[in-house]
């Protein structure tokens, strides 16, 4: 019985946390560049770098909201698949990139035959997974001897001072923020809440290795707010 009761803890949480994103996918990029400052746009290009799409490529791009990072793999020639746990995220994102094939998926349980990616992507969404470890062991199922793993997720900043002003802005502005710019300012209550509970640049890259992951390699961007992790299938 108590094994029945955690599934079904964390099949709720995961409905929880798909129709909280449902509630912001209209404004959802809007909303990343306000509360980046427009930097989002540098750490995506550099997660583009990363991956290094070429045409052919078939490239999953999970967590992938209304698609604007698939779009960026898309013009380079690759066969994206973006998926996305929030039913409202796809919706949104097949009116925006009518000619990606969305596909609306849990990513503990993807959809895919084994070894059918060149690369898988995860940007800001792995933290929303219940179970990270897991998680990544899916990926590296269905990525194909070779092929590579992009993390770009919210982190830990480097400097101490710096650190702490990110801190206080997490837990008292971004709330402020949201609540004015936000129709759902619950979403990014979460999210600071997330981030800052989420493990450090090298406890992410364990994470990687014990996934069954090679040659985990990371790069902070903007003094640590993000990081970008990158390994080998």
């Amino acid at each position: 019985m108590q094994k029945f009761d955690a599934r079904a803890t964390l099949a709720k949480r995961r409905a929880d946390v798909a129709t909280m994103f449902d509630g912001v996918a209209g404004r959802y990029d809007l909303m990343n560049d306000l509360l980046s400052l427009g930097q989002v746009r540098q750490w995506r290009a550099e997660a583009l770098r990363a991956v290094d799409p070429r045409p052919g490529h078939r490239i999953l791009d999970l967590a992938a909201g209304t698609g604007t990072s698939s779009r960026d793999f898309a013009d380079a020639g690759a066969l994206v698949v973006p998926v996305d746990l929030s039913l409202g995220m796809v919706t949104e994102g097949k009116k925006r990139q009518p000619d990606l094939g969305f596909v609306n998926a849990d990513g503990l349980q993807l959809p895919f035959a084994d070894d059918t990616f060149d690369a898988v992507t995860i940007s800001y969404g792995l933290r929303n997974v219940e179970d990270t470890a897991a998680a990544l062991a899916e990926m590296r199922r269905v990525t194909a001897p070779g092929g590579v793993l992009v993390i770009a997720e919210f982190s830990t900043p480097t400097w101490g001072p710096f650190r702490e002003v990110y801190r206080r802005y997490l837990v008292r502005m971004l709330p402020t923020v949201s609540g004015i710019l936000s129709s759902n300012p619950r979403a990014y209550d979460y999210l600071a809440e997330s981030i800052l509970a989420w493990p450090d640049q090298a406890a992410l890259a364990q994470l990687i290795r014990g996934a069954g992951w090679r040659d985990v390699e990371w790069k902070n961007l903007s003094g640590g707010i993000v990081a970008l992790h990158r390994a080998v299938a």
